[in-house]
């Protein structure tokens, strides 16, 4: 089972695309998303982010208080840094237990959709990585659009602590275009034929 990484910048259409491998049968594992549960759920995780990060880290009910974890961290790099080799870690073993399923349910590949795919090191559990490329203004719109709430300076913040779009094309086996021109689907099902081949040629 061939085991697929798919990154790209904010507002580039990771989540678009992971959907689309979803309708054709591939499971998808969110990286993102699985950390913030982990975060919440792991009692080992959750007793190391008290330690860092003292007991506003988790409100009076148990509860991430994720407010307070952003306003310490997330302004700097160095409690930022320390907060993701916390979490990066559990989310690495949360994956291979469901990889593992994956792979008894006899899948023939799984994607993993994060962000920080190459930051945070979980490139080194992946066979191939996907790259999911759209222009800087068009990732922009698409943000603001999709999160009211975010300025056009929030996203700038967020695109400097990302790995940039030059580097992540350097290190992509495959280019996912996502640009509004370039349609996306035949992309997929491209991509979905070669990784079934693949798998079933065990290379």
């Amino acid at each position: 089972m061939l085991r697929i990484g798919i990154t790209g910048g904010i507002g580039s259409g990771k989540s678009v695309v992971c959907r689309l491998f979803q309708v054709l049968g591939a499971p998808v594992y969110d990286a993102d998303q699985r950390a913030k549960w982990i975060m919440g759920h792991d009692p080992a995780l959750r007793a190391e982010l008290e330690r860092a990060f003292g007991p506003a880290t988790f409100d009076e009910a148990g509860a991430l208080n994720r407010i307070h974890l952003a306003k310490v961290a997330f302004n700097d790099p160095a409690r930022l840094a320390r907060l993701n080799a916390l979490v990066h870690p559990h989310v690495g073993r949360d994956f291979e237990h469901w990889a593992e399923t994956q792979q008894q349910l006899g899948h023939a590949y799984l994607l993993k959709e994060a962000a920080l795919l190459f930051e945070s090191g979980a490139y080194r559990q992946l066979d191939r990585i996907i790259t999911v490329l759209a222009p800087l203004p068009v990732r922009q719109a698409r943000v603001l659009l999709r999160d009211p709430h975010r300025t056009a300076a929030d996203i700038l913040a967020i695109v400097g602590k990302q790995l940039s779009e030059e580097e992540k094309l350097r290190r992509a086996d495959y280019v996912l275009h996502n640009d509004g021109r370039q349609l996306l689907i035949p992309q997929v099902l491209r991509l979905d034929a070669e990784f079934r081949q693949a798998a079933a040629g065990g290379q």
